[in-house]
């Protein structure tokens, strides 16, 4: 047994799909644009703390420059210590225009290079830049300090650690991350849940259906529902399901067909060969049998026989006559001779059938009756067939209704179908057993005690009846025992269906 290499299509679901072509894209997109908007909230937040330095600078800036300028030690220090004591100043350091520290608060660190803090306090321009202090590295904020003549005195530092700076720019990317994320997650979810509600479930239907389907419930069928092109793909399903079984019924039948044309061709073949048969020794048996009755008859003619001698003659006579009565069935059912068509009435031809076959029906005491269309009806039951044939046919039917309901009854009736025409010959005998059904039509096959019949009436009556291009069909009567039912038209095969 051949096994199938797993391709990728085997892992790749929609829902894979779903996540590889849209949530991947998504989640980049999203980081991305994390990524330029906490870029931008960094700058945002670093320029906002080096702002509020320079705020703080400012504040202190004219009490500072007032005290330097009155020499006021004690007041240039508070100003210093109110300006740490804000809590957003790492530290402070004041220095006269010589670039000498002269008051200081918070962390006390090495003064920077004196030509450095002199070049900016003559610079007379507040500025802000990243440096070392004490290992730490801080952002210090520069703020000259002016007399009322507008003249530098001095020089303001303000420092504040960078660390500061980048715990708040952490947190702010803790944050962002964590929303980015959440929104990932709900975003994935809100995908996913909408992929169930519009898609998923439908598909999940579809594919429970074609399970149930190779499964072999060949009779379940989907009941679209959900999006439209859901709807159409399951409409398209069951009817793809409807096509097969279509195709299949047609199969069937075909099949049905062909047995039965094979059946009937062996039938014909057999009643062919049959009929070659029965010819040959009807006419091999026909001249013996007509110089046995002859001579029998001759010897009867005298006189002064022996009662026992007479007796003995008629008995031959009778069994001659006999079997030239079986003969004469054998040269009817190996007869291929040309039909003789003419308009007739089907009333006239069973009231010609029903005469024919009285004597008999006296003999077993049976009840022979007639039911004809009323009015016009009656007078339009005219067809084109072999009217001595046909009444063969119906002769042979009566007399076997006739016979099986011995004592009883027996109906003969016709009517008019759309364009078939049928007679009907209905008794209340015992009926038709099931097992010999298949075998009521084949020759030389009799229910009757042997002497009492040939097995040659329903296949003569089915040869008739296939050269006029009808059929016979047969099964239980409403009057208990059985019926047969002949229909002619010139547009069916003959055929037998019981």
């Amino acid at each position: 047994m051949l096994h199938r290499i797993p391709t990728l299509s085997d892992y790749f679901s929609l829902r894979s799909a779903l996540v590889i072509s849209v949530i991947l894209p998504l989640a980049m997109a999203m980081g991305l644009t994390g990524y330029l908007l906490l870029q931008l909230v960094e700058r945002n937040i670093e320029h906002r703390m080096q702002k509020d330095l320079e705020l703080v600078a400012r504040a202190i800036q004219l009490p500072l420059s007032h005290s330097m300028e009155l020499k006021r030690q004690g007041s240039v220090l508070r100003a210093v210590e109110s300006a740490f004591s804000i809590g957003r100043v790492y530290s402070a350091y004041v220095y006269d225009r010589q670039g000498r520290r002269i008051a200081s608060a918070g962390r006390s660190e090495p003064t920077p290079e004196q030509e450095r803090l002199t070049e900016l306090a003559a610079d007379g321009k507040q500025r802000g830049e990243y440096g070392n202090v004490a290992g730490r590295e801080v952002f210090s904020y520069f703020v000259p300090l002016t007399d009322s003549g507008g003249r530098i005195n001095g020089l303001l530092q303000l420092t504040r650690r960078k660390s500061d700076i980048q715990e708040d720019v952490r947190a702010v990317r803790a944050r962002v991350a964590l929303g980015l994320g959440l929104g990932l997650l709900f975003m994935s979810g809100l995908v996913l849940f909408g992929h169930h509600r519009a898609l998923g479930q439908y598909l999940s239907s579809l594919e429970n259906s074609m399970s149930r389907v190779a499964e072999g419930d060949q009779n379940h069928r989907l009941q679209p529902h959900g999006p439209k092109e859901i709807v159409n793909i399951g409409r398209q399903f069951n009817r793809m399901l409807d096509t097969i079984e279509e195709a299949k019924a047609e199969l069937r039948e075909r099949r049905i067909r062909q047995m039965q044309l094979q059946a009937q061709l062996r039938q014909t073949e057999k009643l062919a060969a049959i009929g070659e048969l029965a010819a040959g020794v009807a006419h091999e048996l026909g001249t013996p049998l007509s110089v046995v009755s002859g001579k029998a008859q001759r010897v009867l003619r005298k006189s002064a026989l022996d009662a026992e001698i007479v007796e003995t003659l008629r008995d031959i006579r009778r069994e001659v006559d006999r079997m030239e009565h079986i003969i004469r069935q054998l040269l009817d059912f190996s007869r291929c001779n040309a039909l003789r068509k003419k308009p007739t009435c089907l009333t006239q031809l069973i009231r010609s059938a029903v005469s024919a076959v009285s004597e008999d029906a006296e003999n077993h005491r049976t009840c022979l009756e007639t039911v004809f269309p009323l009015g016009n009806a009656n007078e339009a039951l005219q067809i084109n067939l072999d009217s001595v044939r046909m009444e063969q046919v119906l002769v042979n039917l009566i007399r076997n209704a006739v016979q099986s309901a011995s004592g009883g009854r027996a109906v003969v009736s016709c009517g008019k179908k759309e364009n078939q025409a049928w007679m009907q010959v209905d008794d209340d005998g015992p009926g038709i057993p099931l097992e010999i059904e298949t075998k009521l039509f084949e020759p030389f096959f009799t229910t009757k005690s042997v002497g009492h019949g040939t097995g040659l009436g329903l296949a003569v009556v089915h040869g008739i009846l296939r050269d006029h291009g009808g059929s016979i069909e047969f099964g239980k009567s409403r009057l208990g025992g059985a019926f047969f039912r002949i229909w002619l038209s010139v547009d069916h095969e003959p055929t037998i269906r019981g």
